[in-house]
């Protein structure tokens, strides 16, 4: 076999190796370990296993929408952890506490720097639904509109709900 023809072939197949590498830690396609992980760190937080709820987050005009909701209307239990979990959350973003996604991440998800420092132009209100509660985000600032999409469309991405990210 041709020596330079080898020479190619094994440029080729280490630069591949090297782009999958470069590419082994990036949020916009978690691998498999990366969602299992995010997927148990989140039962942790909540009370309440994956496969048995619902997530999504939203995205409005003035903010968006975190919504997590039992599959199941009759577990009970379940519903109210995911209530007071919702509640919770609903506070601590209010006060600039976003311990609980850095939690759950593992990471500082995008958007939160700015949430934080423009938090007295952010509303957070939860509400109850059938079964669980929603928290809506509301702004009116630029600035705090783009963190508050951003830190939107890393959810959608990293717990892999398929929710439209526009």
């Amino acid at each position: 076999m041709n020596k330079s023809l080898v020479a190619f072939a094994l440029l080729v197949v280490t630069a591949a190796g090297a782009r999958a590498e470069d590419h082994a830690g990036c949020t916009m396609a978690p691998p498999a370990a990366h969602r299992a992980s995010v997927d148990h760190r989140h039962d942790a937080a909540t009370g309440v296993g994956h496969q048995d709820a619902e997530h999504h987050f939203l995205l409005a005009k003035d903010g968006g929408s975190i919504r997590l909701e039992v599959k199941d209307a009759s577990q009970v239990q379940a519903r109210e952890r995911i209530r007071e979990h919702l509640q919770a959350i609903a506070r601590s973003f209010a006060a600039g506490d976003f311990s609980t996604p850095m939690l759950i991440h593992d990471q500082l998800p995008p958007g939160v720097a700015v949430m934080k420092e423009r938090r007295a132009e952010i509303r957070y209100s939860y509400s109850p639904s059938d079964r669980g509660g929603l928290v809506t985000i509301a702004t009116g600032d630029a600035s705090a509109l783009t963190a508050v999409h951003d830190f939107l469309r890393f959810q959608i991405r990293d717990h892999g709900t398929g929710d439209p990210d526009e």
